[in-house]
């Protein structure tokens, strides 16, 4: 007998095959370890462009002498310009919509408190006029946002 394979049809194959690992179920867990590194850049991404964006409203602000702290973040602030332009905190407001933003923003506000930040150059009658919208809008409590005077005529 020869230990040649036979190819005559005797029924005996010899058959080359092997497995690697053995017996492997597929996976069917996501890797998250990707999903975490771009989360945590993300994260860092809005950390870092979050402060740049919340800077507010450009208002030239009146000195006074008496001031009281105010919050670092208050939560509604009510901006107006020279030129007569309002905002609630970011949103752009008219004197038609102006109430309409005002209760929305006290909505979700925790303190029922407005603090006004107003041109130190805006006439006294615009304040006046917003003041009473503002009284409409239920709002009690109004804190005027200055700048501190650190001498008298000095600012």
């Amino acid at each position: 007998m020869s230990s040649e394979p036979d190819d005559s049809g005797s029924g005996r194959e010899e058959k080359m095959a092997f497995s690697v690992g053995g017996e492997e179920k597929v996976k069917s867990e996501p890797n998250v370890v990707p999903l975490c590194d771009v989360l945590l850049v993300l994260l860092i991404i809005f950390m870092v462009v979050t402060p740049l964006v919340q800077r507010g409203v450009d208002v030239r602000l009146p000195t006074a002498l008496n001031t009281i702290n105010m919050p670092d973040t208050p939560e509604v602030v009510l901006a107006l310009r020279r030129d007569g332009t309002m905002y609630v905190n970011q949103d752009q407001a008219t004197m038609d919509n102006l109430q309409t933003l005002l209760e929305d923003a006290f909505l979700t506000a925790s303190e029922k408190k407005l603090y006004l930040k107003a041109d130190q150059e805006l006439e006294y009658g615009k304040i006046v006029d917003v003041i009473q919208v503002v009284k409409d809008a239920g709002i009690e409590i109004m804190g005027i946002i200055t700048e501190v005077k650190t001498e008298k005529g000095v600012s």
